[in-house]
């Protein structure tokens, strides 16, 4: 036994495994810890849009709710426009005010609503987010109802002051919130596999990278680099259709959400695995298996950054900015819009074609920078030689 450790423990593949766990702990500490502070604290990043249709009180409840809550406010005048920004994740919620809203606020027996919008092809987050924020904004606008909109109404219709203000306690009580949602996502477990499959397709690339560099590795000097880095890509290109399709299938048989259907997300899936095969080996054309290192801050940075767990609003500039130029992002958000609803995924695409070209030309300099090992001469070529 004791040998046995001493011998297991002189293998570099001992030092090497213990090292690898403990990086792991480091880089995903180090990352979220940072990546994460202070999310709570800008939640005024996130958009919020109010229509105002109504010509009396609505005026005033919308200058109101822009100067006074927590968010970045705006107005616009178009419901059609808002909704369109909403499904762009342009905006998070529309708060929407009827043109009636005065009018059915004013009768001794109405209910009037004020309407929000959110659309639920986002992180978890910003549901709970903005739910919280539409009784908030809810609760403003009976604050001010009892303070002067209604009262003043009702003061207009010639009734009595008492009786105005006594009514107007009365009526505020009654302006109820409507929430709406667009893009509906059935169930947590379809909330999850925007993340399920980006951490899946980014380690099995990780993973699969390392073993190509050990087969190849294994190759020695018996085959030339370029043959050896042909090989290995139509391998990688194959790798890909079959592991995205894998994905996709699995997704498609355990009743997964899929509203713009099975062939758009199996062809978005294979961009991004792709790019994630080539993003990931990149490291190792560069630096041996010691990339696999960068893959590992890669893949903790994505998660953080690519609004899978998190919306990216509530991240640091830093952390933003990063996301940007990562594949993770546009792979959450193609997905989520494939899957769920929202625009088409062709912009997300072409910045994932952007970032695979990059990759797959630098890995091509990687290879052509390295020198080329001196062929290994065979035995049965020595004695061949021998024999002339």
């Amino acid at each position: 036994m004791k040998n046995a450790l001493i011998a297991f423990m002189k293998r570099p593949t001992t030092i090497v495994g213990i090292f690898t766990a403990i990086m792991f702990q480091v880089i995903f500490s180090v990352i979220w810890m940072t990546g994460y502070n202070g999310v709570t604290d800008r939640v005024q990043n996130l958009r919020i849009a109010i229509v105002n249709e109504d010509a009396q009180m609505g005026q005033k409840i919308a200058g109101s709710l822009v100067q006074n809550l927590p968010f970045n406010m705006s107005e616009i005048s178009s419901i059609d426009e808002a909704k369109q920004q909403l499904n762009e994740r342009e905006l998070q919620m529309v708060v929407w005010i009827p043109a009636d809203f005065s009018q059915k606020a004013s009768a001794a027996d109405g209910t009037a609503s004020i309407q929000y919008v959110i659309n639920e092809s986002n992180p978890a987050l910003i549901k709970s987010i903005m739910s919280g924020a539409a009784g908030q904004i809810t609760a403003e606008v009976n604050k001010q109802a009892v303070t002067g909109g209604i009262q003043t109404v009702l003061g207009n219709m010639q009734l009595p002051a008492e009786q105005a203000g006594a009514a107007a306690q009365g009526l505020s009580e009654r302006v109820k919130s409507e929430i709406q949602s667009t893009n509906v996502i059935q169930g947590m477990n379809n909330q999850m596999v925007p993340m399920m499959l980006v951490l899946a397709s980014y380690v099995g690339a990780m993973i699969m990278g390392m073993n190509f560099e050990q087969s190849s590795l294994s190759l020695g000097a018996t085959t030339s680099r370029w043959k050896r880095f042909g090989a290995r890509s139509v391998i990688n290109v194959g790798a890909g259709v079959i592991v995205s399709l894998v994905g996709s299938s699995l997704l498609a048989a355990f009743g997964g959400q899929m509203e713009q259907g099975f062939l758009h997300i199996w062809l978005f899936q294979l961009m991004f695995v792709l790019t994630f095969i080539f993003v990931s080996q990149m490291f190792i054309y560069l630096f041996g298996l010691s990339g696999m290192l960068f893959n590992i801050i890669l893949l903790s940075a994505q998660l953080v950054t690519s609004g899978a767990i998190v919306p990216r609003e509530l991240l640091s500039d830093f952390y933003v900015k990063l996301g940007d130029i990562l594949p993770a992002t546009y792979a959450v958000e193609g997905t989520m819009n494939i899957l769920f609803g929202g625009p088409a995924a062709t912009a997300d695409s072409l910045s994932l074609s952007v970032i695979a070209v990059v990759a797959f030309a630098v890995s091509v300099a990687a290879v052509a920078l390295k020198r080329q090992a001196a062929p290994v001469v065979q035995p049965t070529a020595v004695i061949a030689g021998q024999k002339r």
